[in-house]
């Protein structure tokens, strides 16, 4: 995963290189509505996968409540501390695992940042290069591994009532993953090109540059 990329003043002052966009961190939600706008074969097959995870979600997020009406709690219970989980300490290892990643691709200068009253979060690395395929990576571990894991835990559960708890955070992260996913979908704007991006800390950005 660490090759070699170019620096960012290379990418800044070499014209091998081209900018190609800026993002503002605390603007980063619109910019990734525009990503997943772009309709391409990611983001379509993205969106159905999104759907079925939601309507798995809303599934058995119900059933609880059904099962609660009838006098046994326990799943319930175990559905609201998934809810408490979700909204707080999964935020936190979903950033902790991109921050991991971004160690496997060689970065240093590491850090998890939030704009909280926009409920943004990210980790990044300063001035750190990160190319198309290590990008990637970076941006869809959270989602595998989260998935691996409640997966496992959905099949050591069935039948019990902690297996609400692991079906609503498998759920749930799918929606926590649009940004990661619209990110990639940047990269498709450039198929078969070299693209690089860099987080600058000081100036709250992030940059992205291609080949030409």
């Amino acid at each position: 995963m660490n090759r070699y990329n170019p620096t960012p003043e290379e990418l800044e002052t070499n014209d091998k290189y081209e900018f190609t966009a800026k993002i503002d961190l605390q603007e980063i939600k619109s910019f990734v509505i525009n990503q997943i706008e772009v309709p391409v074969k990611l983001m379509k097959g993205y969106a159905i996968y999104q759907a079925v995870m939601v309507l798995i979600g809303l599934f058995f997020a119900t059933r609880p409540i059904v099962l609660a009406m009838r006098g046994d709690f326990k799943p319930l219970l175990w559905l609201l501390a998934a809810i408490i989980f979700t909204f707080s300490l999964l935020i936190l290892i979903h950033e902790v695992i991109h921050l991991l990643a971004l160690l496997v691709t060689g970065a240093r200068k590491i850090m998890i940042g939030a704009y909280l009253k926009k409920f943004i979060f990210y980790a990044e690395a300063d001035r750190h290069v990160l190319n198309r395929r290590q990008y990637t990576f970076v941006a869809l571990m959270p989602l595998i591994i989260v998935k691996l894991v409640t997966l496992a835990g959905i099949i050591l559960t069935a039948g019990e009532p902690a297996f609400y708890f692991w079906i609503f955070i498998m759920c749930a992260h799918t929606l926590f993953c649009a940004g990661d996913v619209g990110m990639i979908n940047y990269f498709n704007r450039f198929p078969g090109e070299n693209v690089y991006t860099f987080d600058a800390r000081d100036e709250k950005r992030s940059y992205f540059y291609r080949e030409i």
